[in-house]
């Protein structure tokens, strides 16, 4: 990993945690607040950033597989948000402004894991059809690793 680049500079951990920060302040507030069954159950599914943490502590292969276990939390969260609006919890502007802001987490996600599953490009014959040329950068994604860490934008 690069150095100076720590979990907490990846986009995406900081966008999860202004989420899970913005779930505790809603489940402490209206009649939400007395639905303790699904603020309990909001807050536990917010763990988003704790998935990503989990996964980036451990590296490797478990990067991945921490990103795909926040991209369900994310999901998780989608689908009671889904359930306070309905039960009258959440008025139809708070509740959109939500699932925008997990469906842009979940799209990240996303990014992020296609480009881990990727792995680097491969090796471009050189114009003498000799193998072993490396490619030229993809202005798409990051090819390093350790700048993948910093939060793909998908």
């Amino acid at each position: 990993m690069a150095q100076g680049k720590q979990l907490e500079d990846m986009e995406v951990w900081q966008a999860a945690e202004a989420l899970v920060v913005e779930i505790h302040r809603l489940t402490r507030e209206g009649t939400l607040a007395k639905d303790y069954g699904l603020s309990d159950q909001l807050q536990r599914s917010a763990d988003v950033m704790g998935n990503i943490a989990a996964g980036y502590e451990q590296g490797g292969r478990h990067l991945a597989e921490g990103l795909m276990a926040a991209k369900g939390a994310a999901g998780r969260v989608r689908s009671l948000v889904h359930v306070a609006k309905e039960l009258g919890h959440l008025p139809d502007q708070r509740r959109a402004e939500l699932l925008e802001r997990l469906t842009a987490i979940a799209r990240q996600l996303g990014g992020f894991i296609r480009y881990l599953e990727k792995g680097p490009a491969p090796a471009a014959p050189s114009p003498d059809g000799r193998p072993g040329r490396p490619p030229a950068p993809r202005a798409e994604a990051a090819d390093d690793p350790a700048e993948a860490r910093r939060g793909f934008r998908g």
